[in-house]
């Protein structure tokens, strides 16, 4: 079954107690129900997968200005299919920040996040079950600004709250001390 890798992956995986504990038991049940979990066809949500992307010296960490939600994330996006949520979040970082060559710094999931986008023309309110992956980038590479941020940037992890300070992102800040 297409889904088989990624259930193991979440069976596997302890996350942090409390809301992220609470979001990975959700992820499980919205796989498990859904074969078409990895379609973003799915109106309800669908799986994505996104790369917390950190520096040669684990400094700082690569985020980006996403143009339509007009926020700083880490880069990610819709796995169209691909079941390979590992696979998915390294070609999303190389396509949205031109970052090719990266070293997975933990061998499963790195943190499961799970948020409702907002109604969009035709695309009605929908579910993202975000599987992400740390990342560590190997040697020196050009950043790459894609039609769908307005910057890209290499930000100190003890400055990532002035640009971003959801839960969701500074739980993997916190996670990134531990490394």
């Amino acid at each position: 079954m297409i889904r088989d890798r990624l259930i193991a992956l979440l069976k596997t995986y302890i996350p942090e107690t409390g809301e992220e504990e609470q979001m990975h038991r959700e992820t499980i049940a919205f796989v498990k129900e859904n074969p078409e979990c990895f379609e973003r066809t799915l109106l309800i949500g669908h799986v994505t997968a996104s790369g917390w992307v950190l520096s040669a010296n684990k400094n700082e960490v690569l985020l980006m200005h996403h143009r339509k939600l007009d926020r700083w994330f880490q880069p990610g996006g819709h796995c169209d299919g691909d079941p390979d949520v590992e696979a998915v979040a390294r070609k999303e970082v190389w396509e949205e920040t031109g970052i090719q060559h990266l070293e997975l710094l933990k061998r499963s999931i790195y943190d499961i996040d799970v948020h409702l986008i907002p109604a969009n023309n035709d695309i009605p309110a929908h579910h993202h079950y975000d599987i992400r992956f740390v990342f560590q980038m190997i040697d020196e590479q050009t950043i790459l600004i894609n039609s769908e941020s307005r910057d890209v940037r290499w930000i100190p992890l003890a400055e990532v709250h002035h640009f971003h300070d959801s839960e969701s992102i500074m739980r993997m800040v916190r996670k990134t001390s531990a490394l």
